[in-house]
Parts: C-alpha cells; sequence; structure tokens
C-alpha cells in the first residue's frame, strides 16, 4: 500500500538579516485580518481540558508592517498580539503566495516547545491540516511559517448565519473526527480545537489550522489530551446544530446554555435537531454524569468517535430546491413598430376579423375553390382505389414478405429500463476488504460521494496482490441485465471492470459465479455491455486494473495505483 507523505521544515536563509529591538506587551493588534489567526477566548470557555503552563513574562518583539524576516517573508498585517507573542498575515516573497506567521522572543517561556510542536506538525504532513511551512530560531526570535487560506471560511463565520444543514454538520464532524484520528495515531494533540481552528475551504473539504502549535504557544496541556480533543468535537457538533456553545460561558460569538440548566441534548435546545447527530455529540461531550438520550458508552478519543460516526446511518444531502421557469409572456407587434413592445400602460387594439366575401367576385371564388377540392378528392380516391387493387394481384407470399419487413423497419426498440438496487456488499476474493461500509455510497444519487480501492504500490493489474476488488449488489429479484454504468473517480492507464452473476450477496468464491461482461477504459465512466444473456438477482462489480493517480485531498493522502466509484447504475 501507499506510503503517508510526510512534510520536511525548510530553513530560512539567516543571512543579512538585521536584529530586531524589543518593548513591552501590546494589548491590542494594528489591525485584524479577514481571515484571523485569532483565538483569544479562555480555555475555560471550552469547558476545561487545558492549564496554562507556568513562565517568565517576556518581551514582544517590535515588528510592524512591512518588515521582512529571513529576507522572505514580508509582513502585512498583525492579526493577534497576545502573552508576549504575535501573528501575522504575511507574504512570502520567494513563492509569491500569502502565509501566516508566528513570532516570539527566543527568551519566551514557551520558545522552544513552539519550536519542538511546530517541527512536529510539518512532520505530519497531512493536507487535512493547515500545514507548518518553516520554523526557524534566529536574530533573538523564533517565528513559525503556516499556510494562509484566503478562500477559506471559519467555522465561526458559518455558525454566525444560523445552525448548519444535518448534512453539513455530518460531513464536518466526520472529517474533523478523522483528521484527530490519524494525528493521535502520530502522537499529535491539538488542544486548542474550537470554531476558530476550523476552516472550510471552497471546495467544502474542512481544514484544521494550528495543530500542537496553537496549545504551545498558549502554555496549554493536558493530562488526556485524546479525551480534550474528542470533547472539543463534540463542542463543534453541538455548536454547529444548536448554534450554541454547550458550556454556560458565551464563546465564539456563540452564546451559552442557560445557567444552572447544565449539559442538554442539542434536540432539547432546538427543535428539528437530527437525533443520530444529537446523540453523538453528547457521547463526544459524556462529561460529569451527562450521556446520550439512550445511554451509549462515551467516545473518549477521537478513533472511537470516528468508529461511532461510522456506524450511523449517512445523511445524505438535501435535495436541491426546485425553481419554476419564468411565466411565458406573450409578446404582442403592431405593424410600422419592427417589433418593438407597446409602451407600459398602452393597450392594444383587437383589429376585427375581415368581412366575409359578399360580393359576385366573392362568390365566384368561392365557387372556383368548391370545385377545386371536389376534384382534387376525387382524384385521390382514384389513386387509393388502384393501390388497392394492385395489392390485390400480389402473390401470399409477396405480401407476407414485405408485412414482415415493414414490421421489422418500423417496430421500436424497447428503451432499457433502470433498475433499482436494493442492498449491497463488498466482496473480497482474498485479504482483508477495501473500504467495507461504503458500498451504498455507490448508489446515493450522490457521485461525490465514494467507495474507494486501496492504494497499491504497483499497477495497472491488481494482482498479484489480490485477483481483484468489487461489490455484490443484490438487486431485489431476478432481473435481466442490459448494461452496468459506472462512474470512476480516476481516469488514466487503465481501469478494467468485470461483471458476474452471483448465486448470493455473500458468494463463496469467484469461481461459483458467471462472468457476462468487461470492458477497459482510460475515462471516468465505464460501461460495460452484457454479452451473456442470464437473469440473476446479484450482480458482481469486479476491478481488476486501476490507473495510477497522484496526491487526492478528498480520498486519499498518497499517489498510487487506486480508483473509487461514485455511481453505478443497471439497466435491464
Amino acid at each position: 500500500m501507499a506510503e503517508r507523505s510526510t512534510a520536511a521544515v525548510d530553513v530560512a536563509d539567516n543571512s543579512g538579516e538585521q536584529p530586531l529591538t524589543a518593548k513591552a506587551d501590546q494589548s491590542t493588534a494594528d489591525g485584524v485580518a479577514k481571515n484571523p489567526e485569532r483565538d483569544t477566548e479562555s480555555d475555560e470557555a471550552q469547558g476545561g481540558g487545558g492549564t496554562e503552563g507556568p513562565g517568565k513574562k517576556a518581551s514582544a518583539p517590535e515588528l510592524h508592517s512591512g518588515h521582512k524576516l529571513a529576507r522572505r517573508y514580508r509582513l502585512e498585517e498583525c492579526v493577534t498580539r497576545l502573552d508576549g507573542f504575535s501573528s501575522w498575515r504575511a507574504v512570502d516573497e520567494k513563492l509569491r503566495r500569502a502565509v501566516g506567521v508566528h513570532v516570539l522572543p527566543a527568551d519566551h517561556a514557551r520558545a522552544r516547545s513552539v519550536l519542538a510542536a511546530s517541527r512536529s506538525s510539518a512532520l505530519l504532513g497531512d493536507p487535512r491540516f493547515v500545514q507548518v511551512l518553516d520554523a526557524v530560531e534566529e536574530n533573538d526570535l523564533v517565528y513559525v511559517v503556516h499556510e494562509w487560506l484566503p478562500d477559506a471560511t471559519e467555522l465561526t463565520t458559518l455558525l454566525a448565519t444560523g445552525p448548519m444543514e444535518p448534512h453539513d454538520a455530518y460531513q464536518m464532524v466526520s472529517q474533523v473526527a478523522s483528521a484527530m484520528a490519524a494525528a493521535h495515531r502520530e502522537g499529535l494533540a491539538h488542544l486548542r480545537l474550537n470554531p476558530n481552528a476550523v476552516l472550510r475551504a471552497s471546495t467544502g473539504q474542512w481544514r484544521i489550522r494550528g495543530l500542537a502549535v496553537n496549545a504551545a504557544l498558549r502554555g496549554v496541556s493536558s493530562d488526556t489530551p485524546q479525551r480534550t480533543d474528542t470533547e472539543a468535537i463534540g463542542a463543534l457538533l453541538y455548536a454547529a446544530l444548536t448554534q450554541r456553545w454547550p458550556y454556560e460561558s458565551d464563546a465564539y460569538g456563540l452564546s451559552g446554555l442557560p445557567k444552572g440548566v447544565g449539559l442538554i441534548a442539542p434536540d432539547q435546545v432546538r427543535a428539528g435537531i437530527h437525533r443520530g447527530l444529537s446523540e453523538l455529540a453528547m457521547r463526544a461531550l459524556a462529561n460529569d454524569g451527562a450521556t446520550a438520550s439512550r445511554h451509549e458508552s462515551p467516545c473518549t478519543t477521537p478513533e472511537e468517535l470516528v468508529k461511532a460516526i461510522g456506524e450511523m446511518p449517512r445523511i445524505r444531502p438535501p435535495e436541491p430546491a426546485f425553481t419554476a421557469p419564468p411565466e411565458y409572456q406573450r409578446t404582442t407587434y403592431q405593424q410600422g413598430t419592427y417589433g418593438r413592445p407597446a409602451p407600459l400602460g398602452a393597450t392594444q387594439p383587437i383589429a376585427p376579423p375581415p368581412p366575409p366575401l359578399q360580393s359576385r367576385t366573392g362568390k365566384a371564388l368561392k365557387w372556383a375553390v368548391s370545385a377545386l377540392l371536389i376534384a382534387a378528392l376525387g382524384l385521390g380516391s382514384w389513386q387509393l382505389a388502384d393501390a388497392l387493387m394492385g395489392q390485390g394481384g400480389k402473390s401470399d407470399d409477396t405480401k407476407k414478405n414485405q408485412t414482415t419487413d415493414d414490421g421489422d423497419k418500423g417496430a421500436a426498440k424497447p428503451k432499457p429500463q433502470p433498475i433499482k438496487i436494493q442492498n449491497s456488499q463488498e466482496f473480497s476474493a482474498s485479504g482483508p476488504t477495501q473500504n467495507a461500509g461504503a458500498e451504498p455510497k455507490t448508489y446515493d444519487g450522490n457521485p461525490s460521494t465514494y467507495w474507494k480501492t486501496k492504494s497499491f504500490d504497483e499497477g495497472p493489474t491488481i494482482a498479484p496482490y489480490k485477483p481483484g476488488v468489487g461489490i455484490v449488489y443484490d438487486l431485489g429479484s431476478a432481473k435481466k441485465l442490459s448494461t452496468a454504468i459506472l462512474d470512476l473517480r480516476y481516469g488514466g492507464d487503465h481501469t478494467t471492470v468485470e461483471l458476474y452473476a452471483a448465486d448470493s450477496l455473500t458468494p463463496v468464491s469467484l469461481d461459483s459465479m458467471t462472468k457476462i461482461g468487461t470492458v477497459t477504459t482510460r475515462g471516468t465512466t465505464a460501461t460495460v455491455n452484457v454479452t451473456k444473456s442470464v437473469k440473476t438477482q446479484y450482480v458482481l462489480v469486479w476491478l481488476t486494473a486501476v490507473p495510477n493517480s497522484g496526491y487526492d485531498s478528498t480520498l486519499y493522502a498518497s499517489p498510487g495505483w487506486k480508483q473509487a466509484i461514485g455511481e453505478v447504475k443497471f439497466t435491464g
């Protein structure tokens, strides 16, 4: 399988940089940017879980807009100045891109821990986190450079307009929990996970900033880091569902819960909240005796939270709202206006019909038209009779052949009918499954959700790792298939799809099934025509070759030979 990618920390060129003087800590920033690195709410607003570390008071460096670090990073706007350090929006003049920079004196009590946290975060290299690009100590300063996402929106901003839709909240908690589970597997905790630290990119993907670094900057620590981060994810979900902070104190622009009430479930705070998400938030927030309404066991680690999310029924996106087409407006024209509409308020006169022909000329014209109609009818009747008599002279065999030929030419081919998928299950001929549990994503009507294979080191042919990978579909009853159409994530060289008629949803082996079609494609759509006519209730879609694809921030963290199926449609 493909290895996880890592990112090394750059070391800036320190030559020629002038030393900076220091002055007393300032309590206010020069300005606040649109995409701020602000996070000044107290840890108590998060419901605990962190403590400020001891240390001496350090002086903040005297910095200003336009100052350049490492002859490369030009400071543009201060977005946070707090507790001896400052955070800036800056420009990397070498790569001509916006970046964020944290700066603090080298003699700051937390300077060493900030450097260590920054370098550990950079080595993770997970695209779901805002990446640390540089961590340097020079000229009595320590500064950390990270990505700046100008097109991303903080969860704080998103919640300012109201609670989130269930599908959006589900996507948020799924992606954040999965990312934090991966970080904790590498020994990294966030400890400052709040609505300011969670961003939604323009692509819809959620990103987390400040992994390990934000806590180090503020001297936050925890004896139970996994529990702290899990509870923070529960608070994010609670806020997304209710637009309320799940503690008594107001925080992040959100109102807290009424004093003395305690922690109550989201569906008791606001009507119409998704029951499963409400219970999930309570399982993550379970503390001091608070549990979900059905008393499931609490989730104390991000890994347990990911498992609980996976056990939930998938929440589909809302149906697009139907917009009626604009009402058809009839346009009237007047002679001499060249198609210009009549002015507003003007009424178009209705012209009376022309008078009937009453003169001698009119009577003569009517008689002439009548005579022509009679002649045309007579001629048509004679031609019809002649044709019928000619038909009668032909032999029976000729008429039979003609009828057959005409029938073949005029008969319309039956239109393929879609076959609804009733159930599905991943089939593994050998070894572990690929993405068990994600099979319904291939027929949920949403092409942006996928069942995916693992990422293989060689290809396109999956063997010898496996004879193939795929899914068995239940059509409800025996059906006669004509085609299977697959929407694929990746094009390239190449994907091979085979169809098999199976005897159950859990067939014993590949040898027990009948192959009924195959296709190889370099595109992102595979249409498999059935070449062997059979009726079957169960159909295996089987991939035996997958293309090589690069890094994919949505599904895969590394390049490799892989494929993902968005939608599968059967016709018969």
